[in-house]
């Protein structure tokens, strides 16, 4: 619980050493590292989308590293299955012959779970890792075995090779907190890149923070204050996505076909939220909402045909939502 100023600078203080660490071994990508450390402070989970060889594991791993957590990777497959996901129940013959059932832990028991290229999966082994995400729990055998605290899925997939995929489709992808655009790195990035991977001494991230006060980090965040007009602020945000809002910008109007739900409204606020405490603050700004609009609306706004053939996307539509708001206020 926060209740002084020291408090506040210290959990500011935290959140920024562990941003440092993880610069040790990833270069550039402040944008995406930030995004990520939102969401693990926010307690929810995140879709990261870019061309394979971006570093997007190397990210998670480092950030596992750096917050002393497990670390667990599964690699989707089309013949995956939802037990090798979650786990199975086998059963163990004793000395004498007696049959005993014993739950044996699939690779979603961790604390930082990558699913790599999770589009490639089959939409049933899809949904048995989203249900875990959602619940936090995994049944097996008539058993419910809750997950550990804390824990933090990190999606990827591949924006270009669609051939052999399975899509996520809308709701599902609603359960993602933030949906993180990986983009290809710099000339000078790529620079260090090479210089840091080439060597005989490779980078390794080390620990600057605990489970247990990850966990502390997500509460303090909660209790941040939002005002009542920046609460309408971000309701009025989330409601611009619809086409059928008045005061919705034309290009939502001509080229989104539904908005928003309100999840994006809780997404927004709570990411918001875990911006304001990084920066030392214990209320939310508009700058905060603002910032934070995009990785939490891209992936929550379904665009019509019209704006797929014309290569629209829905960043352009949430930054024009933004652009009018910022002008009224």
């Amino acid at each position: 619980m926060i209740e002084t100023k020291e408090q506040l600078a210290a959990a500011a203080g935290r959140i920024a050493a562990l941003r440092e660490e993880v610069g040790k071994v990833i270069v550039g990508q402040q944008t995406v590292v930030d995004q990520l450390l939102w969401c693990l402070v926010a307690g929810g989970h995140a879709l990261l989308e870019g061309i394979p060889g971006l570093g997007k594991t190397m990210l998670v791993r480092t950030v596992a590293d750096a917050v002393d957590l497990k670390f667990s990777r599964i690699q989707f497959t089309p013949d995956l299955m939802p037990s090798d996901i979650t786990g199975t129940t086998l059963i163990d013959f004793g000395a004498q012959g007696a049959a005993k059932q014993r739950f044996q832990p699939g690779p979603i028991f961790g604390n930082l779970v990558l699913a790599d290229e999770i589009n490639r999966a089959t939409p049933k082994t899809q949904s048995a890792l989203l249900e875990a995400m959602q619940e936090g729990t995994v049944t097996a055998g008539g058993e419910t075995h809750k997950l550990p605290r804390p824990f933090f899925v990190l999606a990827t997939q591949n924006p270009i090779e669609q051939e052999g995929t399975y899509p996520l489709p809308e709701a599902q992808l609603d359960r993602f907190l933030l949906k993180i655009g990986v983009d290809y790195p710099t000339r000078g990035d790529l620079k260090e890149i090479v210089r840091r991977t080439t060597s005989l001494e490779q980078p390794r991230a080390s620990t600057v923070l605990s489970g247990s006060e990850l966990l502390e980090l997500q509460s303090a965040a909660k209790e941040l204050l939002i005002a009542e007009d920046m609460l309408d602020a971000a309701v009025q945000l989330v409601m611009m996505t619809h086409p059928n809002e008045a005061d919705s910008p034309e290009e939502i109007k001509r080229y989104a076909r539904f908005g928003a739900g309100p999840r994006a409204l809780q997404a927004l606020v709570s990411v918001a939220k875990v911006k304001a405490l990084a920066s030392g603050r214990l209320h939310v700004s508009w700058a905060d909402l603002r910032d934070v609009a995009l990785p939490v609306l891209r992936h929550r706004i379904v665009l019509g045909y019209e704006a797929q053939a014309l290569g629209m996307d829905t960043d352009a539509m949430t930054l024009a939502i933004v652009r009018d708001l910022e002008a009224k206020r």
